[in-house]
């Protein structure tokens, strides 16, 4: 009669074991047909291109290297995907039985005048008791509601989020060594313009002066060309103290010691890509590293949902257990007499926990909506990002031709002020300000280009590119 009611108590927890209170909750549509700014029909977005081949700068890939490695945050998150790995590998086990090896020898002395002591003294002539046991035992508990599978669901969760951490700090990385590389570039190219302008004041200085010895020009006019020189002076070693601590961040960011990069490349040789093509906002689902994290997190909240549903259900658990036991340590090893078996099942069924149960499933079911809410906001996010380098691509190449044509009519205009100059036709003055704007001038195609080049790492970025 035992045996079979065991059994049936085994037949009915496979029975319900399939059961599962908690449903999967549906992503939520928060993304848009296109971006703002993208071209019409845009399927081939740039951020499904592999970081090496949508960078070709050895000097710079060598960096990315080097950061990838040594990168202190980088690391961390491995660390972190090692630490979660344990924790996925420990909830995989949940359907399994904890098993317990137990070895106990003791011995009591009960008091004569007691029951116990005399019926020792009366049936088996002796005043203490001896035990010696040794055996194993089972303990497992049937998933009938989903609630192991529910944590098993939340552990993976977890374990995928510190992954997709990584590639989301990947691709940040690899922006951010472009992005500082870049800015180093341009620093050299404005060192080149300073120096080259430095050049031109010495030249024009010496005529000044010149011109003041044999009484043509004022004392003031030498003054003036002096403080313009001074100008360009001035921004050299404020242009090298840039690139100096540029480089350090850069070395700093890459996991080095502060030093200066090893470059060939120069500003003036890259090229910005004619056609940047973004792509359709959805796949920004399964691109971008933040957006992937937020929907593991939905994932893991609804686990947990699933798990506070089942806590309102019975739990069955099986326990077996087996070995040796005897009387006397003479006795022990005498099998099959000493040897023991038990198998029992319990059925706990909640009933009054002051609302614990319920308050548990109503936090979760709100920390469920609050994954939701955040998936919506990473969204709303990257498709926002990816709208703002759109526009910076599209502006900077109309601001960098404008930079660039103005740039060209003022060295026409500085070449056009210099030759009457040294004739004695022109005014000192016009040659003044002729190179004076031709400095500030000379600058913004530099800087203007770097935002360019930084605008289209930014979008790569944003389209989740730079982890592969």
């Amino acid at each position: 009669m035992k045996q079979f009611n065991i059994t049936l108590i085994l037949f009915v927890a496979l029975t319900w074991a399939g059961c599962k209170v908690s449903k999967n909750v549906p992503l939520p549509d928060a993304v848009p047909g296109a971006f703002r700014s993208a071209a019409a029909g845009d399927s081939a977005g740039i951020g499904a291109i592999p970081f090496r081949t949508f960078i070709t700068d050895p000097a710079l890939l060598q960096l990315i290297d080097t950061a990838l490695i040594k990168n202190y945050d980088m690391q961390i998150a491995l660390q972190n995907i090692d630490a979660a790995e344990v924790l996925f590998k420990q909830a995989r086990q949940g359907y399994l039985p904890e098993l317990k090896a137990q070895l106990t020898a003791n011995t009591s002395r009960p008091s004569d005048n007691s029951l116990n002591g005399f019926t020792l003294n009366q049936f088996l002539g002796t005043s203490h008791i001896e035990d010696y046991s040794t055996g194993m035992t089972a303990v497992w508990e049937a998933d009938i509601w989903g609630k192991i599978r529910s944590r098993k669901a939340a552990a993976l969760a977890g374990f995928l989020q510190t992954a997709e951490a990584r590639k989301a700090l990947q691709t940040q990385l690899v922006a951010q060594v472009a992005q500082g590389y870049y800015n180093v570039l341009m620093l050299d190219a404005q060192l080149e313009v300073a120096r080259k302008n430095l050049m031109l004041n010495d030249s024009t200085l010496r005529t000044i002066q010149l011109q003041a010895v044999a009484g043509q020009v004022t004392s003031l006019a030498v003054q003036q060309a002096e403080a313009q020189r001074l100008t360009a002076s001035q921004l050299i070693p404020q242009l090298e103290e840039q690139a100096t601590l540029q480089e350090n961040a850069l070395h700093v960011l890459i996991g080095k010691m502060p030093q200066a990069i090893n470059r060939k490349s120069r500003l003036q040789a890259l090229t910005i890509p004619e056609e940047l093509h973004a792509g359709f906002p959805s796949a920004l689902l399964s691109r971008r590293s933040d957006i992937k994290s937020a929907e593991l997190a939905l994932n893991a909240a609804n686990a947990k949902v699933g798990e506070a549903q089942a806590s309102f259900y019975p739990s069955l658990v099986i326990t077996a257990g087996g070995g040796i036991n005897a009387l006397k340590a003479s006795n022990w090893f005498n099998i099959p007499a000493s040897l023991f078996g038990l198998v029992a099942g319990s059925i706990t069924q909640p009933v009054f926990q002051r609302g614990q149960l319920k308050a548990n499933l109503e936090i979760a079911k709100i920390e469920r909506e609050k994954t939701v809410i955040a998936f919506r906001q990473s969204v709303l996010r990257a498709v926002g990002e990816v709208s703002d380098e759109l526009t910076k691509v599209e502006k900077l190449k109309a601001q960098y031709r404008a930079a660039a044509e103005r740039t060209r009519v003022l060295e026409t205009a500085s070449r056009n002020a210099n030759l009457p100059f040294n004739r004695g036709m022109a005014n000192y003055l016009e040659v003044i300000t002729a190179q004076g704007n031709l400095l500030q001038s000379e600058l913004q195609p530099a800087t203007i280009k770097t935002r360019q080049l930084n605008a289209v790492v930014g979008l790569y970025r944003s389209l989740g590119g730079g982890w592969k």
